[in-house]
């Protein structure tokens, strides 16, 4: 990891103007200027520092980069001045990732986020909840942040859409799903089809299609080669690396120009689409109204699966980049229907938790709090005392939440899905759904 982590770095470094030299990374990293120097890379924005190279001006170069990254809202936990000083390679690594992950990778995914920031049958993040506060006042709040997606879902999802062309070529992580190299190859097909020939690809081996992969990245799309074979055709390959280098195909991909007339076409073809999927949702909620809940859920299955394979049409206007003073008049209302239909759905999905049969109502409930519990994000509280005091009070409310572990479980596992005409109460897929969540 360390190796790989260290290759990476040079490669974003070196595009710096001069060009940083590195001879060992834990100790350059000291003097801070290299820090200054990824961060002007990633940034793109000229970072104030200190000429020198005493102890005074090294010390005060890191301060400058890490008041700069917490002026960016990144959290900074255990991550010190002393530390850098000091090369700790943990901390070192650490911290490179960090930035790398938010300039990097979060800042592209964040041009998915309207995407696919939006509810699907499974949870994919928590639910906005806490013990001390009433359900009331939460309820927007919970609707609002439910279905927000992380920047490494969002990647992945963005990578699996790529190679849906190709029936045979999947990927669920960023690890070994990537060892045969047929998804790199299957990506760049998307970009660029007259590059690669999917199944000439499929008779080659592993270390084959990798290297045909990374040579045709780094000669046709301009992809820095940041990875070798032997990284990626190994049975654990490091995810971040792998992470990092597929971002950067998706920024290859956003800035792939199209014409003015091509994309306004596109997006008044897309605002048509989102109204009608709005009316459509309407009709369906009053048709089903007075059904069960059985036959309710099964309609959102339904409608969120044609949902989800007809939104593949208007993914590249969808998941535009431009800023609101960029967007056109027909822009702006696409993003406002946008908005008002993942509102609709996400309202849906929580009328209909709120509709489960007793006891799974109680448990869906609680499994929202673990699952909001486990994904919150812990302050950069640089008090040693007032972080052990924080770390005390999740520990006592995770735990009180996990004294109901068994029983919730038993429950569910015991729950005898009919009701009185023998008829199921709820889909198979809500209660796999819940049990995997267990």
């Amino acid at each position: 990891t360390d190796k790989r982590w260290y290759i990476t770095s040079i490669e974003i470094i070196l595009q710096h103007t001069p060009p940083s030299v590195i001879s060992d990374l834990y100790t350059d990293i000291q003097k801070g200027h290299l820090l200054l120097d990824l961060l002007e890379v990633l940034s793109g924005q000229h970072l104030p520092r200190e000429k020198g190279f005493n102890t005074f001006q090294c010390r005060s170069n890191i301060e400058n980069a890490l008041t700069f990254l917490k002026s960016r809202s990144l959290k900074l936990i255990n991550i010190h001045v002393a530390d850098i000083i000091e090369g700790k390679p943990s901390i070192v690594l650490g911290l490179i990732w960090t930035i790398i992950f938010h300039f990097h990778i979060e800042e592209l995914a964040r041009t998915l986020a309207c995407t696919y920031n939006q509810p699907s049958l499974d949870y994919s993040s928590a639910v906005d909840s806490s013990p001390k506060a009433s359900r009331s006042a939460e309820k927007s709040a919970k609707i609002k942040e439910r279905w927000k997606i992380s920047a490494t879902k969002a990647l992945l999802l963005w990578a699996k859409e790529q190679c849906s062309l190709h029936g045979s070529i999947s990927v669920t992580d960023f690890k070994s799903s990537w060892r045969s190299g047929l998804p790199f190859l299957a990506i760049i097909h998307a970009l660029r089809p007259g590059l690669v020939d999917i199944e000439k690809a499929k008779t080659r081996t592993n270390k084959e299609n990798l290297k045909e992969a990374f040579r045709i990245a780094e000669l046709e799309l301009n992809i820095p080669r940041l990875l070798e074979p032997e990284d990626v055709d190994v049975m654990n390959p490091d995810e971040k690396s792998i992470m990092t280098y597929v971002a950067q195909f998706l920024q290859y991909s956003r800035n792939v120009p199209i014409s003015e007339e091509d994309l306004q076409g596109k997006v008044r073809d897309a605002v048509s689409w989102l109204a009608a999927q709005g009316k459509k949702l309407e009709k369906l909620l009053i048709d089903t109204e007075s059904e069960t809940y059985y036959k309710q859920y099964k309609e959102m299955i339904s409608f969120m699966e044609a949902f989800n394979q007809e939104k593949k049409a208007f993914l590249p206007v969808l998941s535009s980049k431009a800023s609101v003073a960029e967007q056109s008049e027909d822009q702006q209302q696409m993003r406002e229907e946008w908005r008002k239909l993942i509102s609709q759905i996400n309202e849906w999905k929580t009328k209909l938790d709120q509709m489960l049969p007793p006891p799974l109502d109680g448990i869906e409930a609680w499994l929202q709090e673990v699952e909001h519990l486990q994904a919150e994000d812990l302050p950069d509280l640089q008090d040693p005392f007032k972080a052990m005091s924080l770390f005390r009070e999740i520990i006592v409310i995770f735990k009180g939440l996990m004294d109901c572990f068994d029983s919730h479980l038993d429950t569910l596992q015991s729950f005898k899905n009919e009701d009185e005409k023998n008829m199921p109460l709820v889909l198979p897929e809500k209660l796999e759904e819940m049990k995997r969540r267990l």
